[in-house]
């Protein structure tokens, strides 16, 4: 009986060469390049729609009630009107008695970029006529919110408006 070596068997393959082992080890490769990918995402691009000084807009709440009630009992209705060209922000404000405010602040607070955000301090022209200026056009969703330390006016927006926008008291 002769003994030869079977030569019909299948070579022996090494690891490095089946395709069905780089599958396998494709896919939790992928999941962590992936995940990696978005950890990068979520600090480079951080969610800022949480204000730093949220506890003092909760206890400046009660204020801002009492100063919405005065303006409501002023009658108050502010006209906005906005030149794109320029940046110039126009107001009228018209009320039941005359209102002596040398200036008024005007703050424009997107709804989820606080790198929108704009405060302007509105100068008296004559009369109820005011007048600002942008910084940067407002695109979006935006608060808005016209205020003296005695009355305020407050809104919610999209912008920019063609035919301008108006606010009173709720």
């Amino acid at each position: 009986m002769s003994t030869k070596p079977n030569t019909s068997a299948a070579p022996i393959v090494p690891w490095y060469r089946h395709p069905w082992l780089w599958f396998v080890i494709a896919i939790p490769a992928f999941a962590v390049a992936f995940s990696l990918h978005f950890v990068y995402l979520a600090v480079i691009h951080r969610d800022a729609v949480v204000r730093d000084d949220w506890y003092e807009d909760g206890k400046s709440i009660n204020n801002s009630f009492s100063r919405d009630e005065a303006a409501l009992a002023l009658g108050l209705v502010a006209n906005i009107t906005f030149d794109d060209t320029t940046g110039e922000v126009l107001l009228t404000l018209n009320a039941k008695a005359p209102v002596e405010a040398p200036s008024i602040e005007l703050n424009f607070v997107h709804s989820t970029q606080s790198g929108k955000d704009q405060k302007l301090v509105l100068q008296r022209l004559m009369g109820n006529s005011y007048r600002g200026q942008l910084a940067q056009p407002l695109d979006g969703v935006f608060q808005i919110e016209l205020s003296t330390r005695d009355w305020r006016l407050a809104g919610t927006r999209r912008l920019p408006s063609q035919e301008g926008i108006s606010l009173q008291p709720e």
